[in-house]
């Protein structure tokens, strides 16, 4: 049966599937506490994730035993490099009783539903970042992981470098005296459009693709290969810089310093160099989050120019600066007497089978995930504030009590 021709008979917060819960739910695992994994979205990110997870087959004892895509050209080809069972519908895989865990490498727009979907039936998740298009959509992620006990893992690999939690432990303890700013960028350069790759021509809508289905919860459009290539671009299916990078950056200052929401949220930007291009999203994005009492965190990014600049965290006592060996907390020269330079060098990676190990020992054995769906929370609120800010020219806050964000 056609995924379009289910949407009505399963509600987006549970339906029929939900009645699987208690049944699926604390089952044993494969045999010899084999973790067996359905993919779901079969594209590029999938990819990575799929050749990670096939190195990991024997020393971590997990098997890709299905596979989901809307595409069949994508689908045929996961089937075949994975031995996984094929499936055109999503929630045909959900079903299936043998499968313990689920990674939804979809675009944006797809990913609190199938979220939720796999949580009612029993299955845990690794969810590629932004852990969900929208701030609504978030808070009922973290609901229903609650409501279920599921395992969440948000695909925000940077979490599995221990930097981020060594950091907030010196911070913790007061090394960095009072910290007032965090500055961090994600910058990349294009040379005549930016997130553009090779289309492929073999698509047909209707014929191997089912272009409905992959539209699913968002607007209704003609097929349009740049859309479903360089999904990205599109305001529909992608917060463009803000969920694709941003999110990646923001949530490692928010588990440095101990953050949870932002007070306000302001953006700036725009289309100043691929001014041709069809992209919908701004090509230079910035924003800027006040949080509860400070700090004040800024985040930098352009598709048109790849000069970095220094990832820090400024407290009134010293500066901890990021590199890729670690960080170094440096003293400010007025509190230097009586304060040593504090060197940390990194355990741990921003690495996909990294995290999909953790998510394997939260499951088999109750280990803290690294980006669990709070975290995932606390950074899709940072960032979806920001695109409302750019596109509706406002500073956005956040209402506490309502959860939810409202012009300032």
């Amino acid at each position: 049966m056609a995924l379009t021709t289910r949407f009505g008979r399963r509600a987006f917060l549970g339906g029929s599937i939900a009645s699987l819960t208690a049944s699926v739910w604390g089952r044993a695992l494969g045999a010899n506490n084999r973790l067996r994994l359905g993919v779901i979205g079969c594209g590029g990110m999938a990819s990575g994730h799929m050749q990670a997870l096939a190195k990991m087959k024997q020393s971590d004892n997990v098997d890709i035993t299905a596979v989901c895509d809307v595409y069949q050209k994508r689908l045929d080809s996961a089937a075949s490099s994975t031995g996984g069972k094929p499936f055109k519908d999503y929630r045909a895989l959900l079903d299936d009783k043998d499968i313990d865990y689920v990674l939804v490498a979809t675009p944006e727009h797809w990913h609190a539903r199938m979220t939720l979907d796999a949580a009612d039936a029993g299955k845990h998740i690794y969810c590629e970042k932004p852990m969900t298009y929208s701030i609504d959509e978030a808070k009922k992620v973290v609901a229903k992981v609650r409501q279920t006990g599921v395992k969440m893992q948000v695909g925000v690999q940077g979490m599995s470098d221990d930097s981020y939690e060594t950091a907030h432990r010196y911070i913790k303890e007061g090394v960095l005296g009072k910290v007032v700013m965090a500055q961090i960028d994600y910058s990349r350069n294009h040379k005549r459009d930016f997130w553009v790759g090779d289309m492929d021509d073999d698509v047909k809508p209707g014929v191997n693709l089912d272009w409905k289905a992959w539209l699913g919860p968002a607007p209704n459009r003609p097929f349009d290969p740049d859309r479903f290539f360089h999904w990205r671009r599109y305001w529909d299916y992608s917060g463009g810089i803000a969920t694709d990078l941003f999110v990646h950056r923001i949530t490692r200052l928010i588990k440095s310093i101990g953050l949870t929401f932002p007070e306000r949220v302001v953006a700036a930007g725009g289309k100043w160099e691929f001014t041709q291009s069809p992209a919908e999203i701004p090509d230079t994005f910035s924003m800027t989050c006040d949080y509860p009492g400070g700090p004040t965190v800024m985040v930098v990014s352009s598709m048109a120019n790849d000069t970095p600049i220094p990832h820090l965290i400024r407290g009134h006592f010293a500066t901890l600066e990021f590199s890729r060996e670690g960080f170094v907390i440096k003293p400010q020269g007025r509190f230097a007497e009586g304060r040593k330079e504090i060197v940390h060098r990194k355990t741990g990676a921003e690495d996909i089978t990294l995290h999909h190990r953790n998510l394997h020992d939260a499951i088999r054995s109750g280990a803290e995930l690294k980006c669990d769906a709070m975290l995932g929370y606390y950074g899709v609120v940072a960032v979806r504030l920001a695109v409302d800010s750019y596109r509706k020219r406002r500073y956005m806050a956040w209402d506490a009590r309502r959860e939810k964000g409202v012009e300032a």
